[in-house]
């Protein structure tokens, strides 16, 4: 048996990992990161505000496991919130999740696992991970593919993905609620998170301007110029959208592109937004050798489309079998081959 520290942040899925590896008699730690103080009362359940982890220390001392507490808030404002604000300042459209789960849990969590002497990190998240004898690691879908995760997990570094246990891979979330209210679990019935914790459930491009975006006006424009409209801010467009843009001959309208340095939002039809060729950067691999062709998801709840991907180093231009609208600017673009995860990059 080993010693495991689990992330928890006071949620179902964390807590359920915790009992399930207890359970199988591992030495289980559980390690909840404050990343961020939260202004607003009653704003539980959104990822480790005070109130979730002391859900998380009840959850532990019902299993008979240590529980400590990190701060990690500098780190989370650096790495996360900061580059958010500044991405949105831009009109672009940035992955939180995705970052975090690369600069602040998984990364951290594994560092801190090493000071506790722990052999292995256990997270919450939906998908299954698993290394091959040759010592490549091999991230796949979850079986539940409503809760699938993996679209988040592509970033993680290597030496953090190798040491980490996803026990809920297998499963799916109503199961999950079961084993942990059979064993009279204090979370069992808490409700989801579906918000970005640190917006503490704001229109996010409030948010933003409480916090240093300022409206900056600017144009509306057609795709051959010619000016249509005014906004108050590319921070409330992004790449793909239809609401709130209104055609001036009664068409719906798209965003296809943010002009940052003129505060252009430039609009077209439905058609001209739908794009066959999409450039990536930031690439990272799970596999030695990069396929020429996979199946990319441009977003998290994108269902996918078949590609084909010419790479120049960190960069890659993606053909699109069928052309997709919503390729949004700082969104993250993995890859698929089957169920599993090949590697992933940034949307440019």
């Amino acid at each position: 048996m080993a010693r495991i520290v689990v992330g928890m942040s006071g949620g179902v899925d964390s807590s359920a990992t915790a009992a399930m590896l207890a359970e199988q008699g591992h030495e289980v730690i559980g390690v909840t990161l404050h990343l961020w103080d939260y202004q607003r009362e009653g704003h539980a359940g959104r990822c480790c505000a005070p109130e979730d982890q002391y859900d998380a220390r009840r959850v532990c001392d019902q299993l008979g496991v240590a529980h400590y507490t990190f701060d990690r808030k500098e780190l989370f404002r650096e790495r996360v919130v900061d580059p958010f604000i500044d991405d949105y300042g831009r009109g672009r459209t940035p992955s939180p999740c995705v970052r975090c789960n690369e600069h602040v849990k998984l990364g951290p969590l594994w560092t801190i696992a090493q000071r506790l002497g722990a052999e292995h990190v256990a997270s919450g998240h939906y998908a299954r991970v698993r290394t091959e004898d040759d010592g490549e690691i091999v991230l796949e879908r979850a079986a539940d593919l409503d809760r699938d995760q993996s679209y988040f997990l592509f970033v993680a570094p290597q030496d953090a993905l190798s040491r980490l246990i996803l026990p809920l891979g297998g499963w799916k979330k109503p199961d999950v609620r079961e084993f942990m209210a059979k064993r009279g679990i204090t979370s069992a019935h808490k409700p989801d998170s579906t918000d970005l914790c640190f917006v503490e459930g704001q229109d996010y491009t409030e948010w933003v301007e409480s916090h240093g975006v300022a409206k900056k006006p600017g144009t509306i424009e057609t795709p051959d110029g010619a000016v249509v409209g005014e906004h108050d801010g590319i921070h409330r467009f992004t790449v793909g959208q239809r609401r709130g843009i209104k055609g001036w001959d009664g068409t719906a309208r798209y965003v296809l592109r943010v002009v940052e340095e003129r505060s252009a939002v430039v609009v077209g039809t439905a058609e001209e937004s739908a794009l066959r060729e999409v450039h990536v950067q930031e690439l990272r691999w799970f596999v030695k050798t990069p396929p020429e062709r996979a199946h990319v998801k441009l977003r998290y709840r994108h269902s996918g489309v078949d590609c084909s991907i010419a790479c120049e180093g960190s960069a890659a231009t993606l053909t699109l079998d069928e052309p997709q609208r919503g390729a949004a600017p700082g969104q993250a673009a993995v890859f698929y081959v089957g169920e599993r995860v090949v590697g992933g990059g940034f949307i440019v």
